[in-house]
């Protein structure tokens, strides 16, 4: 493990979102590959611009605006910007360490029945990962990595620097034609050397487990609006009733949405170390209808020619329904139902 990575002690975050537009408006939104997705992400964090507010601390909002504002303008870049700052403020919540100079992180905490990680101890406090991870978003592009593994039947949490013996990043798992460039693929490991984060069992126990939930909720949002503007842009130019009704509907829905978000933050702020699975349960349930209701209006008001001509309008179109799926749809909805049931029904004005 790199040498770097040492006991806790992160500065408090912030983020100049005025700073972080103008970087992403510096950039054409021109053909991507993993490898300009990265050069893009390593920007971002030479610049500051990963240093996002941390959830339930008076800023979340401001932390899921950086979110949207990058989602908005490339998703495959957001995909790593957000596993990138989940990272720092999981390491920075559960006394974590110090992220070394410069680096880059994923959080890979997929479980499969057939892609189980496990942990050994090994020598001078480090432990050994054994084993394959799938769903490993960005895994050739960043440096480390916080990976779920099990020691025995206790869930750990593990930091580990992917350049080192004992490392495989394979091209097992990803042939999606959306979000490509992020390539979520398997890893191996084969007694590579990593750190354990937290005490067993507590990534998914802590407050910001949920709070992380929202932040993706935020990214389904941002990809949303982009759409939303591409929509708006077309009924300018062509203002027609039917294509202006399907504005309409997208409109209400993110008005639904972004109001959702803000409530959502609000609470985590008030309530920073409470249970948040019910409201965020809610917020992603929303947002993903909203987001669901932005690409199936926006597609039938304009038809083909955006989606083929636009590659900004087409690429969103195209990663958006697969960002979704992080979404478990019908499973994800029993379990608010269920939660609904045990807390009540919050729905008086």
């Amino acid at each position: 493990m790199d040498s770097a990575v040492a006991s806790h002690g992160m500065e408090p975050m912030s983020i100049d979102l005025d700073n972080l537009q103008d970087t992403l408006d510096e950039w054409a939104y021109d053909e991507v590959t993993p490898a300009l997705l990265q050069h893009r992400l390593q920007i971002l964090n030479q610049r500051g611009l990963d240093r996002l507010p941390l959830p339930g601390q008076g800023q979340t909002l401001e932390r899921w605006r950086a979110l949207a504002k990058v989602a908005n303008h490339d998703l495959g870049l957001v995909k790593l910007y957000e596993g990138h700052t989940d990272a720092l403020a999981i390491l920075s919540e559960l006394d974590g360490f110090v992220p070394p100079p410069a680096s880059l992180w994923g959080v890979w905490a997929a479980e499969p029945p057939d892609a189980r990680l496990l942990v050994r101890y090994g020598a001078d406090s480090m432990v050994t990962l054994h084993g394959r991870k799938s769903w490993c978003s960005g895994a050739a592009l960043v440096s480390h990595a916080l990976v779920t593994a099990w020691m025995d039947d206790h869930p750990m949490l593990v930091a580990v620097e992917m350049n080192q013996p004992g490392v495989e990043v394979t091209q097992d798992g990803w042939r999606a034609i959306g979000m490509q460039h992020t390539g979520s693929v398997d890893v191996l490991f084969d007694g590579a050397a990593g750190v354990l984060v937290g005490a067993p069992g507590r990534y998914l126990h802590r407050p910001g487990f949920w709070h992380g939930g929202g932040g993706i909720a935020a990214c389904w949002y941002g990809s949303a609006t982009a759409l939303a503007d591409t929509l708006r842009a077309y009924c300018k130019r062509h203002r027609e009733p039917h294509a202006l009704a399907h504005l309409g509907h997208v409109d209400a829905a993110l008005l639904g949405a972004a109001t959702a978000l803000r409530q959502a933050a609000h609470w985590i702020d008030q309530e920073p170390v409470a249970d948040a699975r019910y409201p965020i349960c809610q917020l992603r349930a929303l947002v993903e209808q909203c987001a669901e209701i932005v690409v199936r209006h926006t597609g039938r008001a304009f038809g083909a020619a955006p989606l083929c001509r636009d590659a900004y309008c087409a690429r969103h179109m195209a990663d958006l329904p697969v960002y979704l799926r992080q979404s478990h749809a019908e499973r994800d909805l029993a379990v608010l139902g269920d939660l609904n049931l045990l807390e009540g029904a919050p729905w008086q004005l």
